[in-house]
């Protein structure tokens, strides 16, 4: 818990404790309602005194709507949002996407019929990894072949290099390069 969060945790636990001890006494019949009447009355009437608590109410009012609206769990989650988090007993670990990106590459280019490639992680909430790779591929690839096996390998390498589950490997091929002519020069 942030300073933020604790403060007005703190803030909000006494204002709701007063106002119950005097609900609680006016119920009882131990304080007197029109004494009550006449503290408000006289805080209200007074322009500085009703400006603090108006200031006050502002206050109160957007605090609210922050530890309601806008967590600091899921602010923290969010910090990861652009890898994995993995964490055992002796600490965290996060693996960006960027990370799982190169590895990728890396697969693909180990391809002989692969040529250029861009890649695009997607992680679901349980570090679930969706692999989307465009590349071009040389004029004599097999195509269904070559990615059938990039499937396979890249899955493999992702699961073996990172411990994370891919659920899905799209590859979208985008161009077919001709063969170079070694034989023009």
């Amino acid at each position: 818990m942030k300073w933020l969060e604790k403060t007005t945790l703190v803030l909000f636990s006494t204002l709701m404790l007063v106002l119950s001890i005097i609900t609680c006494l006016l119920i009882f019949g131990w304080l007197d309602v029109e004494l009550v009447e006449n503290a408000v009355t006289r805080a209200l009437s007074d322009s500085v005194t009703s400006n603090i608590i108006l200031g006050l109410s502002i206050l109160f009012i957007l605090l609210s709507i922050r530890c309601i609206f806008f967590d600091s769990s899921s602010k923290q989650k969010s910090d990861y949002k652009d890898g994995a988090l993995l964490q055992n007993s002796d600490g965290k670990l996060l693996i960006t996407k960027e990370t799982i990106e190169n590895l990728v590459k890396g697969v693909v280019k180990g391809f002989d019929s692969a040529e250029e490639v861009d890649t695009k992680i997607e992680l679901d909430k349980e570090n679930n990894v969706v692999v989307f790779v465009n590349l071009s591929v040389k004029e004599n690839a097999i195509i269904k072949e070559l990615s059938t096996n990039l499937q396979t390998k890249i899955k493999d390498t992702v699961k073996k290099a990172s411990d994370l589950n891919v659920t899905e490997v799209n590859i979208k091929v985008k161009n077919i390069e001709p063969l170079k002519d070694t034989m023009q020069e």
